[in-house]
């Protein structure tokens, strides 16, 4: 795949991220409730943005992970990403993750995104399993990821070190014979 197919829903387009993307992913990336659950510390520069940035399309470069930037469908400004990452290509299962602008929360936005680059994944990457892992306190995503059609399988304990601490995860994933289900 040499370019990141544009995925499209009622109310979005998710398509390719561009260093024209920088200033919004600086702007919501450099607020404290968007990285509380995130594995970086908040922006300071706008440079940290332009290096994310490099760093996602060099995992699809690399045939590593896939994010797209989310756009509502009236503009091209984006508003937050989601993608695929930790693809583990010889178990056919994958890692979701993704954020939003929090002027965007709460609206059924990741509702409706979520399911389409699912279907991506069990379609065209052939994937049988895609994961998400989430902090227990993270409510707001977690309930995201149940009414997307994941299930809860535990919690890792310490499973991740960031932020000078080690932190429990909730493991939640979707196999592909459920999608097709639901």
């Amino acid at each position: 795949m040499s370019q990141l197919p544009t995925l499209e829903t009622e109310r979005f387009v998710l398509r390719q991220i561009n260093q024209e993307d920088s200033k919004e992913i600086f702007e919501y990336f450099s607020m404290d409730e968007v990285t509380k659950f995130y594995d970086l510390e908040s922006f300071t520069k706008i440079e940290q943005a332009e290096e994310l940035i490099r760093r996602w399309n060099q995992r699809f470069e690399n045939n590593q992970g896939f994010r797209w930037g989310i756009t509502l469908r009236s503009e091209s400004r984006l508003i937050g990403t989601c993608g695929f990452h930790g693809w583990a290509k010889n178990h056919c299962k994958i890692e979701v993750g993704y954020e939003l602008s929090p002027e965007y929360w709460r609206q059924g936005f990741m509702t409706e995104v979520i399911p389409k680059i699912n279907e991506f994944g069990f379609n065209t990457l052939g994937l049988n399993r895609i994961e998400a892992f989430v902090e227990p306190v993270n409510i707001g995503s977690r309930k995201v990821l149940e009414k997307v059609g994941f299930k809860e399988e535990g919690i890792l304990k310490e499973h991740f070190y960031w932020r000078n601490r080690f932190v429990d995860t909730v493991i939640y994933a979707l196999l592909k014979k459920d999608f097709e289900m639901g």
